[in-house]
């Protein structure tokens, strides 16, 4: 029968002694120079402050006393007396940024300034052109007028159009070379639209009235494109026959005004459009809001 083996010595081995030894000098090495350690108040206030940018701190904060270590040989062996940690106050200076939240009615109040101004930009656009088209205004051949955004300027039919014809008369071409000068010069989308009284047309050239005022707007329409370098991309064609009349046609007197062609300069009615939008929400709103 063989030998049992031997059984281990009893207890921890002799280098685990050492090994603690060890760490316990080391731990109490890092305590004595945490002890002796003495803190910058310059350097915390800067460490702070980055802090404070870092993480979007919107507060003042007082701080009772800055954090410093004092030496364990100045305590015990120094022969004055230890100096005090002066108490300071760190005062965040990052004051809340107030962001205005605008209510639906300051965004009307807003926007309706911006209309306003638009409008009186439009009305000396207006006032422009009637000045340069003054003298043909005198003579009844044209008027000019603004209608909210749009600038309206009214081609009468008297010298013109021939009547039942679509083909400008010869003598009216100056009249439509200063017309042209005058839309070359503006923005915004240019809307030539025809009309005509309420008495049938169907003759060869013409089926309905609604072939004439269309006819008559390509015409004015054309002769502006050739005459300038307008893009046409701003040119919109429109034919309404008799369906906008200006007077009641009950009269020859009110059938000549009904005849016109207009040249509609339209600016910015988008804004226009945004603003009523806004005005019926506000409203709504209101209205939901009284509703028990």
């Amino acid at each position: 029968m063989s030998d049992c083996p031997k059984c281990p010595p009893v207890g921890a081995p002799m280098w685990l002694a050492t090994f603690a030894d060890l760490m316990s000098l080391l731990m109490c090495f890092f305590i004595l120079l945490l002890s002796m350690a003495s803190m910058d108040v310059v350097k915390f206030k800067k460490v702070a402050d980055s802090l404070k940018e870092a993480f979007g701190v919107q507060r003042e904060m007082q701080v009772d006393q800055i954090p410093m270590g004092t030496s364990i040989i100045e305590q015990h062996f120094s022969p004055g007396q230890v100096q005090q940690t002066p108490l300071e106050e760190i005062r965040q200076s990052t004051e809340e940024e107030k962001e205005k939240i605008d209510t639906p009615e300051d965004m009307e109040i807003a926007k309706q300034k911006v209309i306003e101004a638009k409008l009186e930009e439009i009305k000396a656009e207006a006032d422009k052109i009637k000045k340069e088209l003054q003298a043909e205004i005198d003579q009844g051949l044209v008027t000019v007028e603004t209608n909210g955004f749009r600038i309206v300027i009214r081609i009468n039919e008297k010298g013109s159009f021939s009547s039942a014809s679509a083909v400008l008369q010869p003598g009216f071409e100056p009249v439509m070379d200063k017309i042209t000068q005058s839309v070359t010069e503006s923005k915004g989308k240019v809307i030539v639209a025809g009309h005509t009284d309420d008495i049938p047309i169907k003759t060869i050239m013409y089926r309905s009235n609604w072939e004439l005022s269309s006819s008559r707007a390509v015409t004015v329409a054309q002769y502006m494109l050739e005459k300038q370098q307008i893009d046409p991309k701003r040119f919109l064609i429109e034919g309404h026959a008799d369906t906008h009349p200006l007077m009641p046609n009950d009269s020859a007197q009110n059938r000549a005004v009904n005849r016109r062609v207009e040249i509609v300069i339209a600016r910015d009615e988008a804004l226009l459009n945004d603003r009523n939008q806004t005005v019926q929400t506000i409203q709504t709103d209101t209205t939901t809001d009284k509703t028990p």
